[in-house]
């Protein structure tokens, strides 16, 4: 695009409460039914999960935190001695589930943070809210519509994933689980697979000198909702026609007797087509609009939900002939877990933050969406 350079000029991430090991994640998130998971177990070998964080707290087993004020933690860590959060002329928040239907997420976040008046903007979908909401930042500042701006990304997966929100487990669905590992993204067990945690950048202008300032070069993000039909859906029914019947269309008693508000996925249409609408046919269309070559990029910032598809992942990246090597993948899923639309503002941070970034070390950043199948890419460029 057209307009002046924009740069990330410092990240922050939120992780809420001590981390979480896989032998109490059913302590505190609550057991389902008479009995505890015996999937969990299958699930977190596929997942490959090791720790994660969650909003209650691991005594009372109380909420700490609204979504809100997750992604308020994390905007409120990006005020210093450079900038004052004060100063903030935009802030724009995405985010799978917010707190409310309405206001919007980004007003309540605007709200806690009790700044003076700015632009907020809240972007909708589910992984790929977090870097529209990246997008919406960057396009302000760099048409010159305002001098500095916050985009975070922010989930509070917890609130859904809690045991009074799920029946109990069939020993169908169990059975299954243990010959195909994607079974695990079905709505009784992604409470196995989501977290808490927030995420932000502040963008500007002009870059700080030495202190690894990211400046974006583009942000790519496609659709392909013309082609296929829902995936992963919350707040609805589907039907055997592919199309979706909203949680207002439907009784209370329905709602509740369908779980409707929990977070589902279509295991099937997901394993046949995450890699080919999110990999090979977006990396297709990359490389021939921007002319990205594999050997550009000292570091490759995936985000995926589950270790059961790096490997499919990165085959798709080899189909289409963008093979980099998985040594150059930079990733933290096995310690802060799945935290969606967070998830890559909580990876560039922690890489910002590493030492391993260098001067003109170039990133590209990969955020799949299987809400209706999307994909976003992102490059970034380290500054001196």
């Amino acid at each position: 695009m057209t307009g002046r350079a924009v740069y990330i000029t410092n990240t922050s991430s939120f992780l809420p409460n001590p981390a979480v090991d896989n032998d109490n994640m059913e302590r505190i998130l609550g057991q389902v039914g008479e009995r505890p998971s015996r999937a969990r177990r299958v699930i977190l070998r596929s997942n490959g999960i090791q720790t994660r964080h969650y909003a209650i707290d691991p005594q009372t087993l109380k909420p700490t935190h609204t979504n809100a004020s997750l992604t308020a933690e994390a905007v409120s860590k990006l005020g210093d001695a450079n900038f004052a959060l004060d100063r903030l002329e935009c802030l724009a928040c995405g985010t799978s589930i917010a707190d409310q239907v309405m206001p919007n997420h980004a007003s309540m976040v605007h709200g806690e943070l009790k700044l003076p008046p700015l632009e907020a903007v809240a972007t909708a979908g589910v992984c790929l809210s977090g870097v529209a909401a990246i997008n919406y930042a960057y396009l302000v500042v760099a048409a010159g519509q305002r001098r500095n701006a916050v985009a975070a990304g922010s989930e509070l997966s917890s609130a859904m994933m809690r045991s009074h929100n799920f029946t109990a487990e069939t020993e169908a669905k169990i059975a299954e689980l243990e010959g195909k590992p994607e079974i695990a993204f079905e709505k009784d067990f992604l409470r196995w697979m989501l977290s808490d945690g927030a995420g932000a950048v502040l963008l500007q202008p002009e870059p700080r000198a030495g202190q690894n300032s990211l400046r974006i070069d583009w942000i790519d993000i496609s659709s392909y909702a013309g082609e296929i039909e829902t995936c992963m859906y919350a707040g609805a029914v589907k039907q055997d026609d592919g199309t979706l019947v909203g949680w207002n269309a439907m009784a209370s008693t329905e709602r509740e007797r369908n779980s409707v508000m929990c977070v589902k996925q279509d295991v099937k249409l997901l394993n046949e087509n995450i890699v080919k609408y999110s990999v090979e046919k977006p990396l297709k269309t990359l490389m021939e609009k921007r002319g990205i070559k594999p050997q550009d990029y000292a570091w490759y910032l995936p985000h995926y939900s589950s270790t059961f598809f790096r490997d499919r992942i990165y085959q798709g990246m080899v189909n289409v002939g963008f093979d980099i090597p998985q040594e150059r993948w930079f990733t933290n899923l096995v310690t802060r877990g799945n935290t969606g639309s967070a998830s890559i503002y909580i990876i560039i941070d922690e890489l910002r933050r590493s030492g391993k970034l260098k001067a003109g070390d170039k990133l590209l950043c990969y955020i799949p969406e299987s809400g209706r199948f999307a994909a976003g890419y992102m490059q970034l460029t380290v500054m001196p």
